[in-house]
């Protein structure tokens, strides 16, 4: 059925005719995500944070049960972006047993933060204490007020 016969033209119905086409050729659709940006999107989706403000630091708070500091990546992008990665392995199954249920995510897991003008992004430091992923941002100091400039007048 081609839409366009029926006088629905429209930007969505012309990508849905598109895929339902499925006249893809060689050439990729400008408009289709990437499988990364997807991924990415999915593990972002699924890595709930809380951030605090205090007033000398930010704090990032993640839930980051049964993982080992190796499988936790903490970075700062473009001089301004927090981004807390990492990614969660199934146990290896144990001859004669085998899964009944199967809830726990696991899995790549992702954050990314754009940080304040005001973040110290070399004064970061990240602690993962009981399950519990704390990333601290210190504040810089706020700028010295500008003392106001005499200029000698003089007599011509």
């Amino acid at each position: 059925m081609d839409l366009r016969l029926m006088g629905l033209e429209s930007p969505l119905l012309s990508t849905l005719q598109h895929i339902l086409d499925g006249t893809e050729g060689d050439e990729k659709s400008l408009n289709a995500p990437t499988r990364t940006y997807v991924r990415d999107a999915k593990a972002m989706a699924a890595t709930p944070a809380d951030v605090k403000e205090y007033p000398n630091s930010y704090v990032f708070v993640i839930d980051m049960p049964g993982l080992k500091s190796g499988d936790i990546k903490v970075q700062v992008e473009d001089d301004n972006v927090l981004v807390i990665s990492g990614e969660r392995k199934r146990e290896e199954e144990k001859e004669g047993a085998k899964y009944l249920r199967m809830e726990r995510r696991v899995g790549r897991f992702m954050r990314k933060f754009t940080l304040p003008e005001n973040a110290n992004t070399d004064a970061i430091s990240a602690i993962c204490q009981d399950g519990v992923l704390t990333v601290t941002v210190n504040k810089l100091p706020p700028p010295e007020p500008k003392k106001p400039k005499t200029i000698e007048v003089k007599i011509a």
